[in-house]
Order: C-alpha cells, then structure tokens, then sequence
C-alpha cells in the first residue's frame, strides 16, 4: 500500500487508495498514525489516517480514522488534502468533484496542478445543523471565563467557546474535560477570540485527535457561530496556530485554504519514497 502525507495548515493527514476500507484501518490508525513510531515525513505520524475508495456509481469515497482509530465523520482539512491527493493520483489540473463521505456528500475544488507542492482548495462543507445540547456542562471546566458558549454540527459535533485571551487556557487540560461532557459521542472543542467583523483566532481540541494545529470543520463551525451571535460578517479569516483560512459563511458554508503535500511513503517499509 502506498500513501501520500499532506497537511492543511499543519494538521496533517496520510491517505491511501485502496479497493476497499480495510477491516483493520482502527488498527492501522493508531499504528501509523501514532507520533513516536508511525510511519511519516518528517516527523513521525499524523492526525489522521484517510483511505480513498470508489462508490459504485464511479465517485471518490472518503474515509477517515482519527489518529486514536476512531472514525470521524467529516474534516475540512483533511477533504482539502484528499483533493490534492486526488488531482495527484489522476494527473489533473484545477479539478472538481463530489466527494462522498459520512456526512454525505461534499464537493471540493482544486486551483492547482498534480505537481504542484501546495494548492489551493475549496471545500463546500454542507449546511450547519444544530449541536449537541449544552444542559449540564460545567463551563469552569474551561479555567477561564466563557463570554458565550454555543454548539453547532457540520456531519461533525463542536462547541464553541468564546473567551477573552486563548493563552491563558490550558487546551491539553481543558479540552479532554470539556469533551468528556459529550460522551461516549464526543465533540470537537474549540476557544475562540473574535478580533474584528472579518477575523477570528481559534483554537482547537479535536475530537479523537487532541490539540492540532488547525481544525477546517472547526474553522466553519466558529465562524458559523460567531455569525449567528452577530459578531462577524460572512466573510471571515480564521487564525490558528498552523496559519489562516478564510470561511464563507451561507448555505453551504465554504472553507478556503491551502493543500500541502509532503511524501510520498512506502507502506510496507516505512521509507520515504519522495519528498
């Protein structure tokens, strides 16, 4: 098996094209995705592990495990890295296709060519819907005080959590507490700092994954939601620590941002086979 690693501003992802899903992908998630023996370049592991198939009707199928094995539902960033790979895989240049995925069905643009180290990628991330209910969570568990607290689902589960200053909350602490609220589900959590009507800084606790450094459903879920609490425009720019993407806010909500490839990898052996 062959695989390629990207990352969307540092959150990163191994994909591989198979036939079909293996029965032991939980298993190989956490194996090659783990960060101090995994397979990777140049750092060991990733977030997440991302097989590519083929739906009967001649789609490409996105399955996606979290680096603890569990299966996510949907991510924006790792959809922008899957077209990249895509565009790689056939050759092609500014490419555009539904991809099919748990959440259904997402499309994903792709402004570059097959040899082309970063491109720019669009995903339409669907329509927002409702989230997990609030009743009963302890908003101390955060550390700091929470200005406003609102849940929101893109295929995927998240809590937004508006505060003052983001440093001044420990994430690695905060996130897994916060999380444990919403279980056995879960729910991606992320702090939010509204800067101007057109920006925003996040930080993201990522369900399965831990602290990454960028969230792409989470960049549309906070934005979405600061949206919804009248403080930004439709248009915003959100900062996170892995660098910025810009969310369009509608019906579908849209997320812009790049595509990195990094290497190319032998599964079998561990090597780098490019990159």
């Amino acid at each position: 098996m062959q695989l390629t690693h990207h990352h969307g501003l540092g959150n990163d992802f191994l994909i591989a094209f198979v036939d079909e899903v293996p029965a032991d992908g939980s298993d190989l998630a956490r194996r090659l995705c783990d960060r101090s023996s995994g397979i990777g370049h140049p750092r060991a592991g990733a977030d997440g592990l991302v097989f590519g198939t083929t739906t009967v009707d001649g789609h490409p199928e996105f399955t996606l495990f979290n680096s603890d094995g569990g299966r996510a539902e949907v991510s924006g960033n790792g959809l922008r890295c899957f077209g990249q790979a895509l565009a790689r895989r056939h050759g092609l240049t500014d490419l555009d296709v539904a991809v099919q995925t748990p959440a259904g069905p997402r499309r994903v643009v792709v402004d570059g060519g097959p040899t082309d180290v970063e491109v720019r990628a669009t995903v339409e991330m669907g329509v927002a819907g409702p989230g997990p209910s609030l009743d009963g969570l302890d908003l101390g568990l955060v550390g700091v005080e929470v200005l406003e607290a609102d849940t929101t689902d893109l295929g995927n589960p998240h809590l937004v959590l508006r505060v003052d200053d983001l440093d001044a909350v420990d994430l690695a602490v905060a996130g897994p507490a916060v999380e444990a609220h919403f279980g056995p589900v879960g729910c991606n959590v992320h702090l939010v700092v509204v800067g101007s009507r057109s920006s925003i800084r996040l930080r993201p606790w990522e369900r399965g994954a831990g602290l990454t450094e960028a969230c792409g459903s989470g960049a549309c879920a906070a934005a979405h939601v600061a949206h919804r609490w009248g403080l930004v425009d439709e248009e915003v720019e959100v900062l996170m620590p892995g660098g910025s993407a810009t969310v369009a806010v509608g019906d579908p909500i849209r997320l812009i941002g790049p595509a990195t490839w990094t290497a190319d990898l032998d599964f079998d052996t561990g090597v780098c086979v490019g990159g």
